[in-house]
């Protein structure tokens, strides 16, 4: 089969859906690639790296007439026409928000498979174009900020006095606002952050910045690992929250989309209220925006002094990185859609993460696809018919008393062991020869240094020790040299293995030491 990669036609649009690498991987899988002219010349990709990669550099109806065509944006009507039936679309398609173009998509026989549908589950997160670019926005945000803000993010101490780190006040605790977050907080900035979602929390921690605690304003776990529509009670609480965090914030990054919508973050008192030079970086203006001053596409200055940053092209800022990343996730899906690597494309919509991403086949729009449960939180009616308190009382007190008679027993075994050894260290020593003495008493002594000195080790020491100072097996190494030759050949036999064994032991545990060394060696 042939894959064809287009020219995107969006004005402005510089991502491409295949990048010279990613082409590689798909030829690999046999595939046939036809890449029209100047597909990748927004985002520097020659037509040379193309057919060095195994391409061919074709015109556009040669492109739309292949058996499958990768894109970034959905087609217009015109490139539709040059799409055969039975052939397939896979691009970001955004099928809720254009319900006239799905039901074109079937008519037309075209199967179209929407990249921006990828189930939330772990197995899919290859594939997920959706968190690519928001990962992306939410660096560039940072990027973007940086540029327009008056001062440095990180605080300075100098001869000449000291300058506080700027304050960036993140509301979002998604793909982007931790992209954002972990940005802002490597440039050296004092960075807090908001979610509904109580289990981002730990994430935006994680991340390196502090989590507003906001407990009337936030919703239950969540079960599909999307933000919900707030009451009216929450969203009360999230605006007092809002207006205190934003009032002495320099930067605010918003990243709220609620299905595609921009729910209203920042008023435009909220915004009169935070000093002149502040920037506010709105990641959800291509859904309306957060802020009440975002103008979709736009930079604009309020009246009093502060940025508003409403651009809706922030991956496209770095499009050879974000093709790379964009075309890494469509060849995670060919990859899967293509289980013989024939070049054959096989659609299982069996599969919950396939039939997730199957907008419309053979004529039938399948979209919306079925429910993905997602979440690992336990079903409210799973939860309901758990164990009363009475029962988890009797379960771990009956827990209890088996570990107490499993430590009795233990106890019991010890004791008795530990006699039958006294007894026979008495024998020996009361029946047994001169020199068992001797010997008794250096092997006493050896066990009660040897516990002491290793014991007495901190934890973060136990590797070196391993590896330097395995040269404690010197002892045994000098004991076995003194018994070789004795009169006894089985002395004689167990001399040369412990002599062996702890050479192997001793100059394996300097070859560690000096590996360990060199890793902190600056070559000269």
């Amino acid at each position: 089969m042939r894959i064809g990669v287009p020219r995107e036609s969006r004005a402005g649009q510089r991502l491409v859906a295949a990048t010279p690498s990613t082409v590689a991987k798909l030829t690999a899988l046999g595939y046939d690639v036809v890449v029209e002219h100047d597909a990748g010349a927004g985002a520097n990709f020659p037509d040379a790296a193309y057919a060095a990669s195994g391409a061919v550099i074709g015109a556009a109806a040669e492109v739309w007439g292949s058996d499958v065509v990768i894109a970034v944006d959905a087609p217009d009507a015109a490139q539709l026409d040059g799409m055969t039936a039975g052939a397939t679309l896979i691009a970001q398609l955004f099928p809720g928000q254009h319900p006239d173009a799905v039901r074109d998509w079937a008519d037309r026989g075209i199967t179209t498979m929407a990249l921006d549908a990828v189930p939330r589950i772990s197995r899919a997160q290859a594939l997920d174009t959706l968190s690519t670019m928001s990962n992306m926005s939410g660096y560039r945000a940072v990027i973007e900020a940086a540029a327009e803000f008056q001062g440095m993010f990180t605080g300075q101490v100098t001869a000449a006095g000291k300058t506080p780190p700027a304050t960036v006040f993140v509301i979002g605790g998604g793909v982007a606002g931790l992209a954002a977050i972990g940005t802002a907080s490597s440039l050296g900035a004092h960075v807090r952050a908001f979610d509904v979602r109580p289990e981002a929390g730990e994430q935006i921690e994680s991340m390196g910045a502090t989590f507003v605690q906001a407990a009337a304003a936030q919703q239950e776990v969540s079960s599909d690992g999307y933000a919900r529509e707030l009451t009216a009670d929450q969203e009360a609480a999230t605006a007092r929250m809002y207006a205190e965090e934003s009032a002495r914030a320099d930067i605010v990054i918003t990243t709220a989309l609620v299905r595609g919508t921009a729910p209203r973050t920042l008023t435009t008192e909220m915004i009169d209220a935070m000093r002149p030079g502040s920037v506010i970086v709105d990641l959800a203006a291509s859904g309306g925006g957060n802020a009440e001053a975002t103008v979709p596409g736009e930079r604009v200055v309020t009246a009093g002094g502060v940025v508003v940053l409403g651009y809706t092209d922030l991956p496209g800022r770095m499009p050879a990185q974000t093709s790379q990343l964009y075309g890494t996730n469509i060849v995670n899906l060919l990859t899967l859609l293509t289980p013989g690597k024939d070049g054959e494309l096989v659609l299982d919509l069996d599969d919950p993460v396939q039939r997730g991403m199957t907008v419309a086949r053979a004529g039938e729009i399948l979209w919306p696809p079925p429910p993905v449960q997602v979440s690992a939180a336990a079903p409210a009616a799973d939860v309901a018919a758990g164990p009363t308190a009475q029962e988890q009382a009797a379960a771990l007190a009956a827990k209890t008393a088996d570990a107490a008679a499993k430590a009795k027993v233990r106890n019991q075994r010890l004791t008795f062991g530990g006699a039958l050894a006294a007894v026979l260290v008495i024998l020996g020593l009361t029946y047994g020869p001169e020199s068992f003495l001797g010997h008794f008493t250096v092997f006493a002594l050896a066990v009660v240094i040897g516990f002491y000195v290793i014991s007495n080790v901190s934890h973060s020491l136990h590797t070196p020790l391993m590896a330097q100072t395995n040269a404690i097996s010197g002892i045994i190494l000098v004991g076995a040299i003194l018994q070789l030759g004795n009169a006894n050949l089985a002395v004689t036999i167990l001399a040369f293995v412990a002599a062996t064994v702890a050479s192997i032991n001793i100059f394996g545990g300097f070859l560690v030491s000096r590996r360990m060394i060199a890793m902190f060696r600056k070559d000269a």
